[in-house]
Order: C-alpha cells, then structure tokens, then sequence
C-alpha cells in the first residue's frame, strides 16, 4: 500500500481522536469531577444532613460534602479508604420527583445548568464530520494525483515490482554463478548490448527483446538474472508473476504497465518476471472465458513487450519451470526470442557450486568437494547450498571449528534421504525392514549395469522405515532398456524378499510400487520399449496444466490400445519381479548374511556391503 493511502488514514485517525475528545469536553462542560459515588448513596447523604451544594446538568449530579467523607479508594489498585469532600453521581432513569422538595428541605445550594450546546458549539459538532470526510477525500486525490489509471483504488495499480539499483554491494556477477557455462556465453550477448547498443546498432543488429529461462526448481534461474543486472550495470526490477494477479479486476493489466513505465523511465533497464506461467498460460484453455483476468493480464504483457511503443533498451527477462503451458504469443520471436536452457548441473558443475557456497566455511582437510559433487547426482545448485548449511549446523551442533568430511557426509544423507527419525520398533518390524533394504541391495549388486548401491539403513528416514540409496558413477542422460528392466527388478526386490523369507507381503512397498508402475508406463508410452506395441508414443499418464485443455483433447488411442497397453506394463512389471526372485532365490545366504550384519550395525555403506557378500561362499 503506497504512501497516498497512509497518509490519509493517518490524517483520519488523528481527527477521529480530537472529535471524540471534544465531544467528551463539550459534554462535561459545567459538571465539576469529583469522587464518583452511588445515587443511593447521595441519597443517604442527604437525609444526613451532609450535602452542602450541587449542580445538576442533565441526569449528572455533582457537587460538595458539607463534612468529609470517606469513600473506598478503586484508583490506586489498593483495598483502603479515603477522604472527599467533592463528588459526582448519575440520576437512574426514573424520575425523582422528590429530590427537589428534600433539597430545598435540607436547604442545599442547587445550580441548574441546560443540557443544550451553544450555537457555536451545535455548529461545530455539525461540520466537524463533514470537514473530516472533505478532508479525507481532499488528501487522497492529492496523494493520487498523476499516477494514472488505477490510482484511486490506493495504488492497486503499482507494480510493486523490487528495484536493485547499481551498486558494488550486494552486486551479483557471473563470477558468483557457478557452472552453466552455455548459458553464460548466451546471456553475455545482452549484457555486452547493454553496456554498447551502437556497437549492435551499426550493422542492423537487434539485441533480444526477451530471454525466457527454463529449467527445474532451483538451478538458479533468478541467480542469473541478477548477475545479467550486476555485469550490465543497469538498473533491475524483479517481480514475481503472481503479483500481477489481484482481487479487482484489470489491476493486473494496471500492473504490467506501470512495470514497463518504470523500467522505460530507468532505461536501459532489465525486467525480471519470476514463476512467468502464472500469468502467461495459454488463453482459452481454461474453463474461464476471454474476460478472464489473468488472460487480460496476459494481453497487456503481450502488448507491452511487442507493440507500438518501443522499448529497444528494456529486456525482459522471465523465468519458468512450466515452458509447455506458455501461451505461444509469448514464445514468439519479437517478444522471448531467444530461450537459454538451464539444466541441473553435472558433478564437475557440482564441485563449482560447492566451491562458491563453501568459501565463508572453514573445511576440514578430509573434505574433498569433488567426492561429494560425485556423490549427488540430480541435485541442484539450491539442493547443493542445502547440504552445505547443513554440515555447516552440524559442526556448530558439535562444536567443531571446522566441518569435516563426515559431517558432509551425514549432511547429504540427510539431503537424499531425509533426517533420522526416533521412533520405538519392535524386533519383528525390524527384521521385516531389514530383509525390505537387503532385498534392494542384493538384487543392485547381482544384476549387471545397475547402479552401486551407496548406502542402506534400516533407521527410520524421512517418511521411510528404511532407505537403499544408489547412486551413479556418472551423470547419464541415456537409458536403456535394459538398465530400466533392472531397476524394477531393484524396485521389487524388497516386496520379493519379503514374500520369500516371510510368505507374506507387507505395505512397506507402497512407494516402491508406484514407482514400478510410473517407470513400466513410461517405458512403453513415452519410450516406445514394448515390442508388441512398437515405436508408438501416446499421451497417457502425463501431468495437464489445464482442466479444459484435457476435456479438449482428443483422443489418439483406441480401447483396445488402451488393453494392449495395460497388459505391457503388466507383463514388463511380472518380468522384473521374476528375474528379482530368481537373484533372490540363488542368493539366500548372502540376502541372510546382509540381514543379520544389518540388524546390527543398521547402516552399511557400499565397501561395508562387498565386505559382507563376499565373505559368504
């Protein structure tokens, strides 16, 4: 809410205040205070005598004691009593008709003042609320004055868009952003126009007018739309596209203009919309009409950044997790031209970002960021700062001077797997748990191409009674079939261990079966791995950004596709099953041996384990 607003609420709050404390003044004109007391008791006082002379006003009585009076005392917070000698009472609301006769009998001094207000004081009262009211609406428009449509409903309109002016502190530069390397080298092309648009302008080159940033949550798009603002040196306003959206309609639209007039006042300048698929979702795909008022958001974005008015030295810059629900008017050249991929980062762009996120942290000499890079594969640059801060309150929790290796270690565990829960099991829940994990474990280790099995727990983690962690030797961007048959070989071979030694299933493999069954579809309708189907793609089990987009879709696939497709994924899911028993049932001493070391030791690591298996003949 801008200052406009304050200040007139502020001025109303002061002139409310003062119109009740003259009304209250004007009210007890004439009435002098004294101790206030029962009428009941003024009475009594009366019949004795003790009442030397009153003013009456109204049904407000006040006056003097002939001889003093001791009253409780209620003001200082204290049981006692105390002296008066001056008093003040109310008349209930029945007449009294014989107070006055009782008065001129005990020969009491009686003044009568009117209850009506001077003529002055009556006309004050009566413009003093319309005076507030002119007043009001007088600051308001005074405060609202030239800030163009939207105005009047208290700086609805306003961005409210952050602004990171130029300055060496705080300044975020390439040199803060670890790794993406591509990307770099693309967004240095705005920079260098921003810094010298003639260089540019003399050969007929344009500079982009919009850079659209894709990729997961937290590879650290906002990281490097700042660090575009900090190496160009030009002013920066970030706002979040969810802003734009309000309770009024045509805010929004209000919204992205004054955004763009205030980057055009501050030009060159870079606008940064973060989360941009909460305005700019395809138009028409909802169950909202064209009035819509994202979709008018939307339009006025459009227009802004490709229409009459030029803005050769404003860039937009946006950033979006979601780039298949934009509407395609955005993605058009002339409005984002260019989109820079921002992918989570490989193990060497993994040790980068450790480096940047370890500088202001004293590391033991046991720690060795390029094992730890190895060791998190899929993790991003936030992911990353995550597991750093931790270690880092884990060696305060212990009060070390240094994080050690270790502590790294447990920090990434927890990152991965999640934080060690207490809880009370019994032997027999235990023991189930264990031969859960020794199944994934052992089936990983037997099956060739799988990946090394990292560690396995049979303490509680995260919302899991027990974790087999695997992780690649390497980032892999290939899958084969065959690796994908192993691993739901590897998802059930805890729910096949468990019918083996037990006869019996358990709902530990909950999770594990959602996997499978995710993993199997994927394989045959987005992979196009199942040789009774073929090379055949379709849209099944994939997530719609819209309600109306799915009702509107057609459908591609025939019911008996749809059986065909059903009975796949049954049969590549009984497949792997069938090859997990059979490791399993070749293997039984070694599925014991891991079970029993388990059970004792709780948490092995992946040398612990070759230990284990190969002491079994």
């Amino acid at each position: 809410m801008g200052q406009s607003v304050w200040k007139p609420m502020l001025w109303m709050l002061i002139l409310l205040v003062g119109f009740n404390f003259f009304y209250a003044y004007v009210a007890r004109q004439g009435v002098e205070s004294g101790a206030v007391i029962s009428y009941s008791r003024f009475k009594d006082e009366l019949a004795a005598d003790n009442i030397g002379k009153i003013t009456i006003k109204g049904n407000a009585i006040s006056g003097e004691f002939r001889r003093k009076v001791s009253i409780a005392d209620t003001t200082s917070g204290q049981r006692g009593q105390r002296d008066v000698t001056k008093f003040t009472t109310v008349k209930p609301g029945i007449e009294d008709l014989d107070l006055m006769a009782e008065l001129q009998a005990k020969k009491v001094e009686v003044t009568a003042l009117t209850t009506e207000t001077s003529p002055v004081v009556s006309g004050l009262l009566y413009l003093l609320p319309w005076v507030l009211i002119i007043g009001i609406w007088w600051l308001a428009m005074r405060g609202v004055k030239g800030q163009g449509p939207g105005a009047m409903m208290g700086g609805f309109a306003k961005s409210g868009a952050k602004t990171y002016a130029v300055s060496d502190r705080g300044r975020v530069t390439f040199e803060d952003v670890a790794g993406m390397e591509s990307a770099k080298l693309e967004l240095r092309e705005i920079v260098e126009y921003l810094q010298d648009p003639k260089k540019f302008q003399r050969i007929g080159g344009k500079v982009p007018k919009g850079v659209l940033l894709v990729g997961p949550p937290g590879t650290g798009k906002t990281l490097l739309a700042r660090a575009v603002a900090g190496e160009a040196g030009v002013t920066f306003l970030s706002i979040s596209a969810s802003q734009f959206i309000e309770m009024f309609v045509g805010v929004g639209a209000g919204r992205v203009r004054d955004l763009f007039a205030t980057a055009k006042k501050s030009a060159p300048s870079i606008i940064f919309i973060d989360e941009i698929d909460a305005v700019g979702r395809s138009r028409g795909a909802g169950l909202g009409g064209g009035h819509d008022e994202r979709e008018q958001t939307l339009n006025q974005l459009l227009s802004e950044m490709d229409g009459f008015d030029p803005h050769d030295e404003v860039i937009v810059m946006a950033a979006t997790n979601r780039p298949d629900v934009l509407d395609q008017a955005l993605l058009r050249p002339g409005r984002f031209d260019r989109h820079v991929v921002i992918d989570r980062p490989d193990w060497r762009d993994r040790e980068k970002i450790l480096q940047v996120h370890t500088r202001k942290i004293p590391l033991d000499k046991d720690v060795d960021l390029s094992v730890i890079a190895r060791g998190t594969p899929g993790m991003t640059g936030a992911d990353l700062e995550s597991l750093v801060n931790e270690a880092a309150i884990l060696a305060a929790r212990e009060n070390a001077s240094t994080v050690t290796m270790e502590q790294m270690e447990r920090a990434k565990d927890k990152v991965l797997m999640g934080g060690e829960r207490k809880m009370f099991i019994s032997e027999q829940e235990k023991r189930i748990t264990a031969y859960h994990e020794a199944g994934h474990t052992l089936v990983a280790k037997m099956l060739p191409g799988t990946d090394p099995v990292h560690k396995v727990t049979i303490i509680p983690r995260g919302q899991a009674l027990g974790v087999t962690q695997q992780l690649p030797e390497d980032d892999r961007y290939h899958y084969s079939k065959k690796y994908l048959m192993n691993r739901l070989a590897v998802a059930l071979g805890g729910r096949v261990a468990e019918r083996v030694v037990f006869g019996d299933l358990s709902t530990g493999a909950q999770n594990d079966l959602k996997v499978v069954n995710d993993l199997a579809e994927k394989m045959i309708c987005q992979w196009g791995m199942s040789d009774r189907i073929g090379a055949m793609t379709f849209r099944r089990g994939e997530e719609h950004p819209f309600l109306g987009r799915k009702l509107a879709e057609e459908k591609i696939f025939s019911e008996q596709m749809a059986w065909l497709i059903d009975q796949e994924i049954a049969a590549f899911i009984k497949e792997a099953e069938l090859k997990a028993e059979e490791v399993i049932g070749c293997n039984r001493d070694k599925l014991d041996a891991l079970v029993e070391v388990l059970l004792y030791e709780e948490t092995l690591d992946g040398k612990r384990i070759d230990e284990v298996l190969s002491g079994v003949g």
